[in-house]
């Protein structure tokens, strides 16, 4: 099973925005087709960011959105920085998740983390798009 870290922004799309690009990808996490993994980092930007209030989701909504993520994804405790640099710093925390889980892909709409794909794919990690997780992780993207 095609192991994958998503970001913030994924995420999002995922179960905020119920985004069309992205709903083959979250039919495939809820399935349990490919196994999302998570960390100490990766939970706190996401707590942080559903907390924002641009997003107007109230506790209750954001303690919800949390609960379900953790249920669904897989605890990795990350010990080391990844050896690929992210130009933004808050994004580094995907990569180093992505390759302390030897994920086969970290799924971003972000441009910074786009930009690490040439030297991911080195270390044998795909840097995608949620559009382009279904060709990347060969999972059926289907309208759900």
């Amino acid at each position: 099973m095609p192991r994958v870290v998503l970001d913030t922004n994924a995420f999002l799309d995922c179960w905020v925005f119920n985004d069309p690009a992205a709903r083959g990808l979250r039919a495939a996490l809820e399935s349990g087709r490919i196994c999302v993994v998570r960390s100490a980092a990766t939970d706190a930007e996401l707590a942080d960011v559903l907390a924002r209030p641009r997003f107007r989701l109230d506790a209750t909504a954001s303690g919800a959105l949390i609960e379900r993520w953790q249920q669904l994804a897989t605890w990795i405790d990350v010990a080391v920085i990844a050896p690929i640099r992210c130009a933004d710093p808050a994004d580094q925390v995907f990569l180093d998740l992505a390759l302390a889980a030897q994920a086969q892909a970290l799924i971003t709409k972000d441009k910074a983390l786009l930009a690490t794909a040439t030297h991911a794919r080195r270390q044998g990690l795909s840097v995608v798009t949620p559009r382009a997780a279904a060709s990347v992780l060969l999972f059926e993207d289907r309208m759900a």
